[in-house]
């Protein structure tokens, strides 16, 4: 009984006319493609056949020619040039700063260490579970983690500078 109730509706959907209109390749005053169903957009409509493919991928914006390089010999004036007395002095405050930061960085993983040290030697009351003495501890280990991964950091930015 039911299927006699959606049989009219499957007939019916299947009568339908598909949907139709045409599409028109337009070029526009500055050289863009445009497809479209509306003639009136733009001038030079073509009307594509049916059969056509038709592309939905925007054209590339055209980008500006680039100035030419300058030479490999010689040097442009526009360009900074460092003297070696200057650059020598800003590597070298720069390796200061460097050593600082890893002089900084070894005394806080020190402090890190004795905390987490402190804190694996007390046993709570409420911690019979040995997961939740894991789960107190795992802020410290976190944290002489991310000291070690800095110092490790500061050493290899070190041994790269001249």
């Amino acid at each position: 009984m039911q299927l006699f109730r959606l049989l009219p509706l499957i007939l019916l959907s299947g009568v339908t006319a598909p949907a139709y209109a045409d599409i028109y390749k337009c070029t526009g005053a500055d050289g863009r493609v445009t497809y479209t169903n509306d003639r009136s957009l733009g001038r030079g409509c073509v009307r594509l056949q049916s059969d056509q493919p038709v592309s939905s991928i925007p054209a590339p914006t055209r980008r500006p020619a680039a100035a030419p390089a300058a030479p490999a010999t010689g040097s442009s004036a526009a360009f900074p040039r460092v003297s070696p007395n200057d650059q020598r002095s800003r590597d070298d405050a720069r390796r200061q700063v460097l050593e600082g930061e890893l002089a900084t960085e070894e005394a806080s993983l020190a402090a890190a260490e004795k905390a987490l040290a402190e804190q694996e030697a007390i046993r709570l009351g409420d911690e019979r579970n040995y997961q939740k003495v894991l789960d107190r501890l795992q802020p410290f280990k976190d944290k002489v983690e991310l000291h070690k991964r800095n110092i490790e950091a500061l050493r290899r930015e070190i041994s790269g500078l001249r």
